[in-house]
């Protein structure tokens, strides 16, 4: 099996020691997308702003995978508090569209700084 790291310049350099994306057997596994700008910084706003500005990176990767929005089969949200969730969904709803993509959505304990939210997704190459 072959392993293709995907790295784009549109959306935020990893954190650490990780991908942004692997691209292997016709799938691409995105690494969690942070609502943060090309430069690293945190977007500003609520969970609205920071929801496009996650589903914004993740469409940057997968184009640069060779895929898009419109091939995920699965996305796993982390929300810094499930009270978000409504505001987050209609966001989300809006950008995704039938048939929608698999998706477990779960609340942590903690974020650094103001993030409200990561994303991450596995779609067809």
């Amino acid at each position: 099996m072959t392993l293709v790291p995907i790295l784009t310049s549109e959306a935020p350099r990893p954190l650490g020691p990780y991908s942004q994306a692997i691209r292997a057997e016709g799938l691409v596994f995105v690494s969690g997308q942070l609502p943060l700008d090309r430069d690293g910084k945190i977007v500003e706003g609520g969970i609205e702003e920071q929801t496009k500005a996650v589903l914004g990176n993740l469409a940057s990767v997968l184009e640069a995978a060779g895929s898009g929005l419109s091939k995920v089969v699965k996305t796993t949200i982390f929300l810094a508090n499930l009270d978000d969730f409504a505001a987050m969904n209609e966001v989300y709803a809006g950008i995704f569209t039938p048939p929608y993509p698999a998706r477990s959505t779960v609340e942590v304990v903690r974020f650094p700084g103001r993030i409200l939210i990561e994303i991450e997704c596995i779609a067809l190459a």
